[in-house]
């Protein structure tokens, strides 16, 4: 039997705005309500993105701990709360790691090609993965081609990433290129039978992505970030849906669903 299913959920991202769905929560205040509603249909984890006062995305440590304040007040322990260190052009590799270290979170998700682009970042980031180990910090690896995995297993190597069993994230497509469940088969020809993997995509497929997920015993992240559609283009209500949406396929075919 496959592991109890991983339902987590990103429900904003780093670019979009009400303009593109006036659901989209993007508060302290709003992403707690969201939090709670994502919670009660079944997610387990929560992909925090922040905003500052003017709708931009931003690292701020302060703008980090008043949200994730706010939605386990709401929530409690029912969600693993992650933080993005994604830098979407605006931020330094530094400030993606000094503000993992400020705000010690319970997760944080870190694209490889943004924080070790090059053989020279290997050292500094030895030493801040051993940080974020010491701080409990659980890291989930973001990997956006095939390629990636191995550069994932060379730096597990050589002691740069030094976790035995890596969560990653396989992320198919962008937001002008989506794709469908034949592009997950090259992550998993590449990755085996490694340790537990997840799998978000863009656009309307999300749903055909997650189902393809639930059969082949990995876990989906689905949410506003990279999705605002059902299967027939039409929008949907809220991150909630989707992930109840989810939750449902798991149980037709008997996958339970997992607990922080």
């Amino acid at each position: 039997m496959s592991e109890p299913l991983r339902i987590s959920v990103a429900p904003n991202g780093a670019r979009r705005s009400k303009q593109d769905h006036p659901a989209i929560p993007l508060t302290p205040a709003e992403l707690a309500i969201e939090a709670e509603q994502c919670a009660d249909a079944g997610a387990v984890l929560l992909h925090v993105h922040v905003r500052d006062s003017s709708g931009k995305h931003t690292l701020s440590p302060d703008i980090y701990r008043q949200a994730l304040d706010a939605i386990q007040r709401r929530v409690g322990n029912r969600l693993l709360l992650q933080i993005t260190t994604e830098s979407v052009g605006l931020f330094d590799r530094q400030t993606q790691m000094d503000t993992v270290l400020a705000v010690r979170p319970p997760a944080a998700s870190f694209a490889i090609r943004e924080l070790i682009p090059d053989a020279a970042a290997e050292a500094q980031a030895r030493d801040f993965f051993a940080a974020v180990a010491a701080i409990g910090t659980v890291p989930q690896f973001i990997l956006y081609h095939p390629d990636e995995i191995d550069r994932l297993r060379g730096l597990q190597a050589s002691g740069v990433i030094a976790f035995a069993k890596p969560d990653v994230l396989f992320v198919l497509g962008r937001y002008t290129d989506n794709r469908g469940a034949n592009d997950l088969a090259p992550f998993l020809a590449r990755w085996g039978t490694d340790p537990a993997w997840t799998v978000c995509a863009f656009g309307a497929g999300e749903l055909a992505i997650a189902a393809a997920a639930i059969g082949l015993g990995g876990h989906i992240r689905v949410g506003f970030e990279n999705n605002l559609q059902r299967p027939d283009g039409s929008l949907l209500s809220g991150n909630a849906e989707q992930v109840a949406a989810v939750a449902a396929l798991a149980r037709m075919v008997g996958r339970t669903l997992a607990t922080a």
